[in-house]
Order: C-alpha cells, then sequence, then structure tokens
C-alpha cells in the first residue's frame, strides 16, 4: 500500500511498505538494487508492524526480510545484481547472555540464496577502529585494556558490500543486457589523494604498482589508468572511502520510537553504481531513507526507484531527489522507455 508517492522526470519515491510496493514494479526491470537493510533489531525507526527494524531478534527479522527477496529477485534484469551494505552485529551481556558478535551478513546472504540468488562477491570496507573506540566507547577498542585484560581486545568492526547475481537466463553466465563499458574507467571513484593514476600509495608494500601513464616499448606513452583503477576496484577491501561522505540533512527527534538513522556513504553507493550498472538502468532501493542512493543514481545518469516506510525520511527524501534531478521538468513512466524497446 502506497501512503504518499513523488515523482521527477528520472525518479520515483514511493512512502510505504517496500514489501507491499515492490509488487507493482514490473519483472525484469531493475538493472541494480542497492541498500542498506535494516539492521535487525539493532535500530528501531518507527513503532509500525511494517518496520523490519521494530523486532525482537534475528529470527523474526529475516521472517519478515524473506518477503521481500523473491520480489526484489523477480524485478531485477536476469544476470543483474543486488549490492547490500551490511556490518557484523554486537551481542550485549544484558539482553544477550553475552557480550560479542553475531554474523548478520552471513545470515543476509543464506536469506538471500533461499530467495535464489547467487552469491557473487563481498567487499570489505575499511572503518576506523579509534572513532568507532570514540562513538561506543567499547572496552574492546580501550587501549587501557591492553594493560589490565588483552583478552578483552578485539578489531574494529567493518562494513561489508555483499552482492548478489540473478541467474541469466542463458549458458555463458552474461546478463541479458550486459553493462558495456569500451573505454574502460575513465575516472577513480574514492579518496582524491589515493587515486591510483597519480600515486602509488598504498597500505600494503606487497600491492601491484603503476601510474596511468607509462612508457611503452617503442618509445610511446601508453595510457593505463582503466588497468590501475580496476585493480584498486578489484580489491577485496575498499580502505579509501570517505566515513563522513553522507548526505547533510536534520532530522528531530520526534518520538521515543526513533533512535538512529545511518545514512550510506555516497562515495561508496557511487563506486557501486559506476562498477554494476550503466547509464539509463534504473536502481532500486526498498529502504530509501533520505534518498542517499537515489542522488547518487540521478548524479550518474540513472533512473531512481525508492521506498520508505518513515513518512519523515520520505519527505527529506523527495527534497533530495528534486534538488539533484537535472534532466529536465514533468513526470514521465519510468519504465515506458523498457516496455518500448
Amino acid at each position: 500500500m502506497v501512503i504518499n508517492q513523488e515523482h521527477g522526470k528520472r525518479w520515483a519515491m514511493y512512502n510505504g511498505d517496500c514489501c507491499q510496493v515492490v509488487k507493482d514494479i514490473p519483472s525484469d526491470s531493475v538493472g541494480l538494487a542497492v541498500f542498506s537493510p535494516p539492521f535487525s533489531s539493532l535500530y528501531i525507526y518507527s513503532d509500525s508492524e511494517a518496520d523490519m527494524g521494530n523486532c525482537k531478534d534475528d529470527e523474526e527479522f529475516f521472517e519478515h526480510f524473506s518477503f521481500l527477496l523473491p520480489e526484489l529477485y523477480r524485478i531485477t534484469i536476469p544476470g543483474r545484481l543486488c549490492a547490500i551494505h551490511c556490518k557484523d552485529l554486537p551481542l550485549y551481556r544484558g539482553s544477550d547472555g553475552a557480550a560479542g558478535l553475531t554474523d548478520f551478513p552471513g545470515q543476509i546472504i543464506v536469506a538471500m540464496q533461499k530467495a535464489g540468488w547467487t552469491f557473487h562477491s563481498r567487499c570489505t570496507v575499511w572503518k576506523c577502529p579509534v572513532t568507532e573506540r570514540e562513538r561506543t566507547n567499547n572496552s574492546g577498542l580501550l587501549h587501557k585494556s591492553v594493560m589490565s585484560d588483552s583478552s578483552q581486545i578485539r578489531m574494529g568492526m567493518a562494513d561489508y558490500v555483499i552482492v548478489f547475481r540473478k541467474s541469466p537466463i542463458g549458458d555463458d553466465n552474461r546478463s541479458d543486457v550486459p553493462i558495456e563499458r569500451p573505454k574502460g574507467f575513465t575516472r577513480f571513484i574514492g579518496d582524491p589523494a589515493q587515486d591510483p593514476r597519480k600515486s602509488d600509495s598504498h597500505p600494503s608494500k606487497f600491492s601491484r604498482k603503476g601510474i596511468g601513464l607509462e612508457q611503452g616499448t617503442a618509445g610511446e606513452i601508453v595510457d593505463r589508468s582503466n588497468i590501475v583503477i580496476w585493480r584498486r576496484y578489484a580489491e577485496p577491501v575498499w580502505w579509501d572511502i570517505d566515513q563522513t561522505d553522507v548526505l547533510n540533512f536534520k532530522i528531530a527527534k520526534e518520538a521515543e520510537d526513533e533512535k538512529h538513522i545511518c545514512p550510506l556513504q555516497l562515495g561508496l553507493i557511487r563506486r557501486i553504481v559506476e562498477l554494476w550498472s550503466a547509464p539509463g538502468d534504473v536502481v532500486f532501493s526498498p529502504f530509501g531513507g533520505v534518498g542517499s542512493e537515489g542522488v547518487v543514481a540521478i548524479e550518474e545518469g540513472r533512473k531512481y526507484v525508492g521506498i520508505e516506510l518513515k513518512e519523515s525520511y520520505w519527505r527529506y527524501a523527495v527534497r533530495y531527489l528534486k534538488d539533484a534531478e537535472y534532466a529536465g521538468e514533468g513526470q514521465i513512466d519510468m519504465f515506458a522507455e523498457a516496455a518500448n524497446d
């Protein structure tokens, strides 16, 4: 059921329960799904029964989450991908019986595979443990624990991007709509100071080096920019994502049921969109929040369909999507072009 909706020339934003609204999206129409789901019961965004974060435990969350995944599979173009941002979740002695971590990404993988998705790839997104310590004051990240009891020390909690593939119809594993990039990658998305075309700087001395321009065997200048950018993107750890690069917004606490909002980094979304979608594709987010995925999609020449349950977040998303839109005025049928192909 759609509560509210707004449309632009290249976007549509729906306010409602994603498990219901997604049923009206045409099959095989989405080029890329990218989102950060509710982290089980860690954060509660509202008191709505349709809010997946409004659950008592992981089992209840994944029971609810499972209603979305087959629809997500249905609407995705065969051979295309779904990228999910997630992390391990903390366990607390008071509520869970012991302090520790639970493998939330692993549970997402199991749930997606049950819905027919193929586990395609996983990337670790580096995060600063000092920043986490300042935010949480967790004893496992306190230096004084080194002296008092080193058995308490743990690593900082990284983010992960886990990627899933909808099985293509053909036999060669290629997408029904391939993402063709004849010129390769022509720009680097990440910390400009770590652009591999301009610097060999890398946290590992064992990394393969090489700047963008090299001298060929005949003395000619060979542009290898595409290769060095791809090499950086292909690394299993993305260590150059700016954690502060998020959509700016101010949301006042509206009620006791609203506890947290965690926007996804724009640079991370931009790299995902660049890697796994093509200009003109529909990018989809069932947990649209304040519109981060949509803003990036529009800026990168894609279309966007988002769903957000919480009305205040939906209103912020609409505002940001209107600001980001550059492709003209008026409304269009988001899927009319696909239907006419």
